[in-house]
């Protein structure tokens, strides 16, 4: 399970750190949420934008490039997710970032036209009360859009690794799904209770199949394998492992990654969610 406070420590600064390699497997995600924003915002002239979960910038930065008269605002619990993300802004007058809960941050100003987020809603402890208080964040009449992964047999990246878990780590085969975490909003029957609960309008859930590029390069495999190393399920199972039979768990691994290569890239299917919805 993923909480918050482990994005504002360890995980947090991995993925600081592994911040090109997950813009990449998320690049059609977030190519998709641009594009909803640019439709939702549609006839608005200077649209208020809040990026919840921004992580390193990656969806706060696309929509200033698109939305060129747009005031945006991402927040993220992790300073050091912020700090990348600062150093990524350049001179975009309009566009800042702040650490910040989603489920308790307070501006000065709300009233935003668009909230969205790119796979930063799943970690709430208590997502009714969470999605509560961002339907706060936004005026009447004002939009939601998130993406979240659907489930982990609908992601290719997650199944194509399972023989591995079966091997290592049978026991994490068996545990449910737990409620906070980056399969937790799996189920869209879960999400159009929860934002219906904390009093949205009932969501449009559409389906997203993606190319998730897990390693790319000269040599893919190792860039694929030190991805999932650092990143994801793998990554997370590896600490519990002693040395050697984490190197075997790794050669299973690479073996994997290899049957996905296309030239130079390791390619794996990937299934999300997008998600609209509004405050009456």
């Amino acid at each position: 399970m993923t909480l918050a406070y482990d994005w504002k420590g360890d995980i947090g600064e991995v993925w600081a750190e592994e911040w090109r390699r997950t813009d990449r497997t998320l690049a059609p995600v977030n190519e998709a949420l641009v594009a909803g924003a640019a439709r939702l915002t549609a006839g608005i002239d200077r649209p208020r934008i809040l990026d919840l979960g921004c992580g390193a910038g990656a969806t706060s930065l696309a929509l200033a490039d698109a939305l060129g008269g747009a005031e945006i605002i991402g927040i993220d619990l992790s300073e050091a997710l912020i700090a990348a993300a600062c150093g990524r802004a350049g001179n975009r007058a309009r566009l800042r970032f702040e650490v910040g809960d989603a489920a308790c941050w307070s501006p000065a100003e709300t009233g935003f036209d668009l909230i969205v987020s790119r796979h930063g809603v799943m970690f709430f402890v208590d997502p009714v009360a969470a999605f509560a208080h961002v339907r706060t964040l936004a005026h009447p009449g004002g939009r939601l859009l998130f993406s979240c992964f659907q489930g982990r047999r609908d992601n290719e990246w997650v199944r194509a690794l399972r023989p591995v878990f079966e091997h290592f780590a049978p026991e994490s085969l068996a545990a449910p799904e737990p409620p906070t975490g980056p399969f937790a909003f799996a189920d869209p029957v879960r999400i159009d209770s929860i934002l219906r609960a904390a009093g949205f309008k009932a969501p449009e859930i559409a389906p997203l199949d993606f190319e998730f590029i897990a390693g790319a390069g000269e040599d893919p495999v190792a860039d694929a394998v030190g991805y999932f190393r650092r990143v994801g399920p793998f990554a997370a199972m590896l600490k519990s492992l002693d040395a050697t039979v984490g190197a075997a768990a790794t050669d299973m691994l690479a073996d994997i990654a290899a049957a996905h290569r296309s030239e130079d890239r390791i390619v794996f299917g990937g299934a999300a969610w997008i998600v609209t919805s509004a405050r009456p």
